[in-house]
């Protein structure tokens, strides 16, 4: 099991015909060698895989990656289900540079983002 640190930048669209790389999440998730998320290996690192939220390159929130109780997967920044971003999904696509995740963010919008970084990450 590898954990990566994972960044995923505002990838191209009509509101932002080059992309945002301020408007970004940071997280860590455990993959596997074909670079997909590994659910198996989720809950022994759950508590590991934090998720920061960024606008204008500042950070706004920080959380977890969790499972819903539908068995998706979403970001979730406090205890419920009522402020979860839903990662479009999640489990089936490749987390690797170049390919892209759909997340539907706090106002509702399901907007598209771009692997910007995968890299290995260990506890300090």
């Amino acid at each position: 099991m590898r954990l990566q640190s994972i960044r995923l930048e505002l990838a191209r669209s009509k509101d932002h015909p080059t992309g945002d790389p301020g408007h970004a999440y940071e997280f860590r998730a455990p993959l596997d060698a074909t670079g997909h998320f590994d659910v198996a290996a989720f809950a022994a690192v759950a508590d590991l895989c934090v998720v920061r939220h960024f606008e204008n390159g500042v950070e706004q929130e920080k959380g977890l990656l969790v499972q819903t109780k539908g068995g998706g997967w979403a970001f979730s920044y406090a205890p419920g289900e009522d402020d979860d971003e839903a990662l479009f999904k999640f489990s089936s696509h490749p987390l690797k540079v170049g390919e892209y995740v759909s997340i539907t963010e706090h106002d509702g919008a399901q907007r598209t983002f771009r692997v910007t970084k995968v890299t290995d990450w260990h506890p300090k």
